[in-house]
């Protein structure tokens, strides 16, 4: 009996320590990068004794790092802006229609995210060569923008999922039309899904380095691209500080979209 209380009062700390733990260990690797950015050395290292903030002075200072930086967060925020606007009204469409031919058309939007990144990166490669959209912003835009809407998409649907199809008849019967019935009735409900799908949309941009790989040169330089090659080219800890503000950037945007889900609720 008195293990059985025992375990019952130990039962979710547990739980809850090992999937914290769990976190950590997955987080760990990132996290590296955060030490080896404060270094005070011109290679990559674990700081010994003093810290340094020169190489994030040089992602400000430096020109090419931080062309790269405003290309990644205008790109960034073009592809956020349709993304969200081809994701919610497909989600939309495909809730409406609610058939097999819907579901097949779903399958379709989603086949980005099942397509491993390599072949999608050869599709885009050959079809925009074909286009002349190589190493040009409209050509990384619009595979970004592929690559996004469908995180958009789910997170719209599930947020439809919740909306009871009838809302929609009683507001046509009222004598609302179909873009007033989607404003005021429709649009207000599935805004969490939009900000969500807007805020992957957005990260899936600026982290996105398989595709630009094979369809940016020199024109187009993202910032993970950058990262890529400094790589390759030199062992500068303006990479790992690079790193850091890239992981930074993500944890804000997904931690800003958890607090508001959780004022929400």
């Amino acid at each position: 009996m008195s293990l059985s209380v025992t375990w019952s009062k130990l039962r979710w700390p547990l739980l809850v320590g090992a999937t914290w733990a769990v976190l950590m260990f997955l987080m760990l690797p990132t996290l590296v990068a955060v030490p080896v950015s404060l270094t005070t050395e011109r290679y990559l290292s674990l700081p010994h004794g003093a810290i340094s903030f020169d190489h994030y002075a040089s992602l400000v200072s430096d020109p090419s790092w931080r062309n790269s930086a405003l290309q990644s967060l205008g790109i960034g925020i073009v592809v956020t802006v349709l993304a969200t606007t081809l994701g919610t009204a497909a989600a939309i469409g495909l809730w409406r229609l609610s058939s097999w031919a819907a579901e097949a058309a779903r399958v379709v939007f989603l086949a980005p995210m099942i397509v491993p990144p390599i072949v999608s990166a050869l599709a885009f490669y050959k079809l925009f060569a074909q286009m002349r959209l190589i190493d040009t912003f409209v050509g990384v835009i619009l595979a970004h923008t592929l690559l996004a809407t469908p995180y958009v998409l789910i997170t719209v649907a599930a947020s439809l999922a919740t909306i009871d199809l009838r809302q929609e008849q009683a507001s046509r019967s009222l004598g609302a039309s179909t873009w007033r019935t989607l404003r005021s009735v429709i649009v207000p409900q599935i805004m969490p899904g939009v900000t969500a799908g807007a805020v992957f949309a957005f990260i899936i941009s600026w982290d996105e380095i398989v595709v630009t790989l094979f369809i940016a040169a020199r024109t187009v330089y993202t910032l993970p691209r950058k990262m890529w090659d400094g790589i390759n080219e030199a062992v500068d800890p303006t990479i790992a500080a690079a790193a850091t503000v890239l992981f930074l950037v993500t944890m804000i945007l997904i931690g800003l979209q958890v607090v508001r889900e959780a004022r929400r609720q």
